[in-house]
């Protein structure tokens, strides 16, 4: 796969996310579609988890045969056991979720508004502290799933640079799902105000664009412990997402329809797999 091709089809797996940003303007998608898009997308995830963890890992066990042939040392060994330990725990938000999340939780659930008064660049008397409080929180959740969606990027650049290809689409597929229904995420606090199209466009562009730099940033990567690096990352970011879209979910209730879409998100992602690996072979 072509660095252009990598790029092109890494932007079209980040900027899936503006599919569901609309939404907060239209306000037709009930709560159990809401819950059938999403834990679908998490059983995509769940298997995209398992895909990536396992790149992960067998880079490090080929350091381990190195180390037991005598070509490695056992610092380097250890090494890349931490670069796994470390990527996989800053991926997975640890540090964000202590600093960022909490104050996203601790905000008043806002009032309805208008169009006109959740426009970018309004004067302030046109928007009470409420609404406001809400569009930035919203801007929030986009920088952090941003911060996910870089790590993700990047692990579709190193597949594809690496000639995984089938591992490359796989990725590409199951983001661009995920990220469809990340926008839900963004326009949650949003309740009953309806955002402007400008500031829908920023909020994608903040949490769909990491992805496209990402591939960019991972297709120029060789390093080995780099690539470790950036599996680790996006393996601990994927973990983060499903957590946080399975506890988002919850309120809205639909268990069982939750579960089957779910199952029928996995088994998805299997066959897109399936089909690939038949198709490269």
């Amino acid at each position: 796969m072509s660095f252009s091709q990598t790029v092109a089809l890494g932007a079209l797996a980040g900027f899936t996310i503006y599919l569901g940003l609309p939404l907060a303007r239209l306000q037709l998608l009930g709560s159990k579609m809401r819950v059938a898009l999403a834990m679908f997308s998490v059983g995509v995830l769940a298997f995209l988890f398992v895909d990536v963890i396992a790149e992960a890992t067998h880079i490090l066990e080929e350091s381990v045969e190195g180390f037991k042939d005598g070509n490695e040392s056992l610092g380097h060994v250890l090494g890349m056991a931490g670069l796994l330990a470390g990527g996989f725990f800053l991926g997975s938000a640890a540090i964000v979720e202590r600093r960022i999340w909490p104050s996203r939780l601790s905000l008043p659930r806002i009032r309805g508004g208008s169009a006109a008064s959740a426009a970018i660049g309004a004067d302030a008397g046109e928007m009470d502290s409420a609404d406001k409080q809400a569009l930035a929180t919203g801007l929030t959740i986009a920088c952090a799933i941003g911060l996910h969606n870089f790590a993700e990027g990047l692990a579709i650049g190193v597949s594809a640079k690496s000639g995984a290809i089938s591992l490359a689409t796989v990725l590409i597929i199951g983001f661009a799902l995920h990220n469809a229904t990340e926008g839900f995420g963004i326009i949650g606090p949003l309740g009953g105000l309806r955002p402007s199209w400008t500031w829908i466009g920023l909020a994608g562009f903040i949490g769909g664009a990491p992805t496209f730099f990402g591939s960019m940033v991972g297709y120029n990567v060789t390093s080995e412990p780099l690539e470790l690096a950036f599996y680790a990352l996006a393996g601990g970011a994927i973990f983060y997402v499903i957590g946080e879209v399975w506890n988002g979910m919850r309120r809205y209730g639909h268990r069982e329809l939750g579960f089957y879409m779910l199952s029928l998100g996995f088994f998805v992602a299997i066959a897109t797999e399936m089909v690939v690996e038949y198709a490269s072979a």
